[in-house]
């Protein structure tokens, strides 16, 4: 399955991604800083997180911990393939002295790592390139400094975003996107859906247009947008997690307005008169707790059984 990710680009991933994850879209997976992948030829890299900080601007940390190197690289060997190595560089924004170069490159590709995203600098860029390990970085740089592994095998954050260990991360030329475990075994098949998706409806439509008026392009275009927004709510239904959001008890009511408001205006008016009855009050609370597979026809019912009770 890691090789099929592979052959899709990484704005591919996502569209899919998107549609079946319950993280925030437009923050949340995906680099937030600008990075650069010093091997697009290669095309995109998929693997498991190894994680690793460093911060080549301080002498002492060869001498606090002397057997890291062996430590980290039997971490390393430890962990199942294929992984891709990211850096936190605690120097940024200034980069002092890189992780990566011929030799880091070489040892990592020895041990099933097939790249790495490092918020620092790499060098030996033609040399990294010929070892066939890829490298998204923020620059380059010509020395290491004092480059030592200072912790590993913990939660970093490169680019923004916060990264775990084993995380599966899909990254090329585009930046990357680290997607989480639950999301991990559904997003091969949205991605494959939501691609198929474009073609089949607007993309279709916009290469269509060969001797039609503009008008009649604009309507091809507009029924094609349609079919595909259509096509994606039939494919993933948001609904279980709309009513799963309504058992939530941590938020406060002007957010549990927010979130009842398209769906629910029976119950946001239940919801305005518990204010002034303790026993109404009670009764929504325990209303919010029934199952999530609570019939929608029902709502009614549960809205005049506040209205009857004034």
């Amino acid at each position: 399955e890691l090789l099929q990710l592979k052959r899709w680009n990484t704005p591919t991933i996502y569209n899919g991604w998107e549609q079946i994850t319950r993280q925030d879209r437009s923050k949340d997976g995906f680099n937030l800083e600008d990075t650069t992948d010093y091997m697009p030829a290669m095309g995109p890299m998929v693997g498991y997180a190894i994680t690793v900080v460093i911060e080549p601007s301080k002498a002492d940390h060869p001498a606090a911990r002397p057997d890291a190197w062996q430590e980290y690289r039997d971490y390393i060997g430890s962990q199942p393939g294929p992984k891709i190595v990211i850096v936190q560089d605690l120097d940024k924004p200034a980069v002092i002295g890189s992780f990566w170069g011929e030799v880091n490159a070489n040892i990592h590709k020895a041990l099933g790592c097939v790249g790495t995203i490092t918020d620092g600098a790499i060098r030996d860029l033609d040399e990294m390139t010929n070892s066939g390990f890829k490298a998204l970085a923020r620059r380059m740089c010509v020395g290491h400094a004092h480059s030592w592994p200072v912790t590993w095998g913990s939660e970093v954050e490169v680019f923004g975003q916060t990264i775990q260990p084993g995380q599966l991360v899909h990254a090329d030329k585009h930046g990357f996107l680290a997607i989480a475990k639950e999301d991990e075994s559904r997003v091969l098949d949205a991605a494959r859906f939501m691609d198929a998706n474009e073609c089949n409806t607007v993309i279709e439509a916009a290469r269509s247009c060969s001797g039609l008026s503009k008008e009649e392009i604009l309507n091809n275009i507009n029924n094609a947008s349609q079919r595909f927004s259509q096509a994606a709510r039939n494919k993933f239904s948001r609904q279980g997690r709309v009513v799963k959001t309504m058992r939530s008890r941590s938020c406060g009511h002007s957010a549990l307005r927010f979130r009842l408001r398209r769906m629910f205006p029976l119950i946001l008016h239940a919801e305005s008169l518990f204010r002034t009855n303790s026993i109404k009050h009670l009764a929504l609370q325990k209303w919010m707790q029934l199952p999530c597979t609570l019939p929608l026809a029902s709502i009614p019912c549960t809205a005049r059984l506040f209205n009857d009770s004034k």
